[in-house]
């Protein structure tokens, strides 16, 4: 695909497009190079919080009105360049055509629902009621904290994006979006979006680049007010030691556990683990990592989830069949590798797949992987589903919690009590009852407890994180 204006070849800040430098964004569906983008350095992104700060007292100004027309105006832009949105993302993501129109749909929605938040953040008319407060009365304002800095993905380049920038704006804040260095041109086109919405000069800017080069120039100025960041646990300990006193909002990794006791109702829990499992070829956060299954079940899931992954072939990420593409980069596929080996040279039983090609990792299924293998405890982002026995729920709990991450589970059993017993026990910041974990648009909220993030993400809960108040006391 030629390179156009639509992709641009420089970054956007103040209204403004300006570089010399660019990034190649691979094309994951055809091979090549199919779009430049502009690649900041430390000058420009300097420049990008420049422009964000000087716009704060505007962008503090405005009117839920105003803010509520910004939103629905991007999300319209962003409805009209379905078609090409979707085909970027199979491109730059290597993401099947169908999964690429879902998340153009759930970006547009996004910024459609930010539209119903804004209108909550009218404030609150309060009376003293402690001694000493006798008689006052106080207007409660929210107010915008300052300059959103948002840290964005390469699994949904898109949609995450989505449910940084909207809370961001509709809080009344500036934004500087730095999108994943491999997945940076549907973000540029939603800058393109963005601009017809007329937004005061400096209030959103895009500012691509290599991290190496600008994410520390980025997280660490003293300007930057709120840090929305969705990526690696490592990455986001990084950020953060960066970053100084900012707000945090951060949505890192995960290892997703699929508990299964006897009395679950296999069929439904295969299906689940499978799409858990291989969906977007395992590089989700939310992805069901191990499948904890009792010792008296064990064999019967490899069996159903071995024949259940006749269902996700790979093939053109064009065709409306195509239910499994690459991973990122080769980097990532000689991660995944290494970690099969691993449980395999520890013992774990090889059922299926194992292959890799270049980007391409073949679905996986191993059975009866011993509790030492790194799978256990890591964060794959690879298409396998892992099977490992526990012998009782004491066992089951103590594989589920064990590691530094905790961000989403799942337990599939017919007894309500114990369901809820053991969801309440696992160190998670969400647990769903026999359906594999996931986030959705960000209604219900969803974030992690230790290594898997701070705070909870959701369109009005994200608001919270980039909103602080001012109490004037009448």
């Amino acid at each position: 695909m030629a390179t156009s204006r639509q992709y641009p070849d420089d970054i956007f800040v103040e209204g403004k497009f300006q570089t010399d430098e660019v990034l190649e964004v691979t094309d994951l569906a055809a091979g090549g190079t199919f779009a430049q983008v502009g690649a900041a350095g430390p000058d420009e992104a300097r420049d990008a919080i420049d422009a964000a700060h000087r716009a704060q007292r505007e962008m503090r100004e405005t009117t839920l009105v105003q803010r509520a027309e910004w939103l629905e105006t991007i999300a319209d832009e962003i409805e009209s360049r379905k078609a090409e949105l979707a085909d970027i993302i199979v491109r730059e993501a290597g993401k099947p055509i169908s999964s690429a129109r879902g998340e153009v749909d759930s970006a547009v929605e996004r910024f459609r629902r930010a539209v119903e938040e804004v209108h909550d953040l009218q404030g609150e008319f309060l009376e003293g009621t402690t001694a000493g407060h006798e008689g006052w009365k106080a207007i409660v304002k929210p107010q915008p904290v300052g300059t959103v800095l948002a840290l964005t993905p390469y699994n949904y380049p898109l949609a995450t994006t989505a449910l940084q920038v909207a809370p961001a704006l509709a809080g009344g804040n500036s934004v500087v979006l730095k999108p994943a260095t491999k997945t940076p041109v549907s973000a540029a086109v939603l800058a393109d979006c963005i601009e017809a919405a007329d937004l005061p000069d400096g209030a959103f800017n895009y500012v691509a680049g290599r991290a190496s080069d600008i994410g520390d120039v980025l997280a660490g100025d003293d300007r930057i007010d709120a840090i929305a960041m969705t990526g690696s646990s490592a990455a986001g300990k990084h950020v953060a030691r960066e970053s100084g006193m900012v707000n945090l909002h951060m949505e890192l990794g995960g290892n997703a556990p699929a508990v299964i006791f006897p009395d679950a109702d296999l069929t439904d829990a295969v299906g689940q683990c499978a799409k858990g499992s291989f969906k977007y070829a395992g590089q989700r956060c939310s992805a069901v990592s191990r499948v904890l299954a009792h010792e008296d079940v064990h064999d019967e899931m490899v069996d159903l989830l071995d024949a259940e992954m006749d269902n996700w072939e790979a093939g053109d990420l064009f065709d409306e069949e195509t239910t499994f593409g690459p991973l990122i980069s080769e980097e990532q596929a000689d991660y995944v590798e290494e970690l099969i080996a691993d449980a395999v040279e520890k013992g774990a039983d090889l059922v299926r797949g194992g292959e890799r090609e270049g980007q391409f990792v073949e679905p996986t299924l191993l059975a009866n992987v011993p509790h030492d293998a790194r799978l256990i405890h890591e964060e794959q982002f690879g298409p396998i589903a892992v099977v490992t026995k526990f012998e009782d729920e004491a066992e089951a709990l103590e594989l589920a919690n064990a590691g530094d991450m905790g961000l989403d589970a799942a337990v599939f059993t017919a007894d309500y009590d114990r369901a809820m017993d053991v969801a309440e026990r696992i160190e998670a910041g969400a647990v769903r009852i026999n359906g594999a974990p996931s986030h959705g648009l960000g209604d219900i909220p969803f974030g992690g407890v230790k290594d898997s993030g701070i705070g909870r993400e959701g369109l009005g809960y994200s608001i919270e994180a980039f909103v602080t108040t001012k109490s004037i006391v009448l």
